[in-house]
């Protein structure tokens, strides 16, 4: 068994929780967080939201700064459900200050676990989020291209609706390692700038869970303005 292959069936087993609209209709915010929800973002330090999610384009564009760069990001319109879900958990500064928890260089990068915000060093992670899941949206012409933002998800006949986590995503790093992943993991985004970023953060040295020996945080996640 070659090395890239490897690399899939290891992570197809473990990945991912270890997690249409109308012409010119807006983006908006999906249902508000529920009180169960506000306990896993911060809110209790940073109340006031971030964003407006009503002004955001039908296709809205984010640039998500990292401690390693700042990759700009497009959401599908064609997945109105994980795109609402994901404008909403961005406007209330749910991703500032995580880690990017699982990096495995020729396959993928992958965050959005809130335990990460504290972890300790070592701290096994990849179980975090929100509280709920969001339908599974496959779509046949979005695929795991390079740069494709997919939704995490558990595995396995725990979950034999696809759902995706409420919060964890990745992105694609090597298409030809992730094509098996068409079909069953929801890709509902992209980055169009900054594909560099990707690189130095999955080529990044990593240790015991494939977790970066130093930490590779989000530093927001904000609509880009026209």
């Amino acid at each position: 068994m070659n090395r890239t292959t490897l690399l899939i069936c290891i992570c197809m087993s473990a990945l991912f929780l270890g997690s249409c609209h109308n012409a010119n209709k807006k983006a908006k915010d999906s249902t508000p967080l529920t009180e169960s929800e506000k306990t896993t973002t911060p809110a209790e330090t940073t109340p006031a939201l971030a964003f407006d999610p009503a002004t955001l384009p039908e296709e809205p564009v984010f640039e998500l700064k990292t401690t390693e760069g700042t990759m700009v990001i497009k959401l599908y319109k064609d997945t109105p459900k994980h795109r609402d879900n994901f404008v909403k958990v961005s406007s209330v500064h749910y991703y500032d200050n995580l880690l990017f928890h699982r990096v495995i260089n020729g396959f993928m990068i992958q965050c959005g676990d809130p335990d990460s915000r504290n972890a300790q060093p070592g701290q096994r992670l990849g179980s975090g989020g929100p509280g709920y899941t969001i339908p599974a949206e496959f779509v046949s012409t979005l695929t795991h291209k390079k740069g494709a933002i997919a939704a995490a998800r558990t595995g396995g006949a725990a979950n034999p609706q696809k759902a995706s986590s409420g919060s964890q995503f990745y992105i694609v790093h090597s298409e030809d390692a992730c094509r098996q992943l068409n079909g069953s993991y929801t890709v509902f985004g992209e980055v169009i700038n900054g594909i560099d970023v990707i690189d130095k953060i999955a080529t990044t040295p990593t240790g015991a869970n494939d977790r970066p020996v130093t930490d590779i945080r989000i530093i927001s996640i904000l609509p880009v303005q026209n």
